[in-house]
């Protein structure tokens, strides 16, 4: 069942799935956004531990994509065709390091231990 689900996700071998990327793909590109900028550091610790491991300069890229993407929504408005040309919007650079950490927290709770960081309400 589970090799099943793979084909039926994997664009390579769906037609629907690979139309939903194409589509994605250009509406990332319309604000120079990659896909790893959609994850939310509050909305999951593991993507906000894996951010903080990252180097300084992907982050700041990462923010500075973020702040372009959201100014260029308030304008109404898209990134230049010739810009847009060159974005890589599934190019990744959040997912090594995002499956190392949950990879260490699943290892801590096999293992018993206290997780790391907890959910804490401000």
């Amino acid at each position: 069942m589970s090799s099943f689900l793979q084909s039926f996700i994997d664009p390579r071998k769906n037609w629907f799935a690979k139309q939903h990327m194409k589509a994605l793909s250009k509406r990332l590109r319309k604000y120079g956004l990659r896909y790893d900028d959609l994850y939310d550091p509050y909305y999951e610790l593991d993507i906000k531990e894996a951010l903080n491991r990252l180097p300084r300069e992907i982050v700041d890229a990462r923010n500075q994509r973020l702040k372009r993407a959201m100014d260029l929504s308030m304008k109404h408005e898209y990134l230049p065709e010739d810009l847009q040309a060159m974005q890589t919007p599934f190019r990744s650079y959040l997912q090594d390091m995002l499956a190392l950490v949950k990879k260490e927290r699943a290892e801590r709770e096999a293992l018993g231990a206290l997780p790391l960081y907890q959910r804490t309400i401000p």
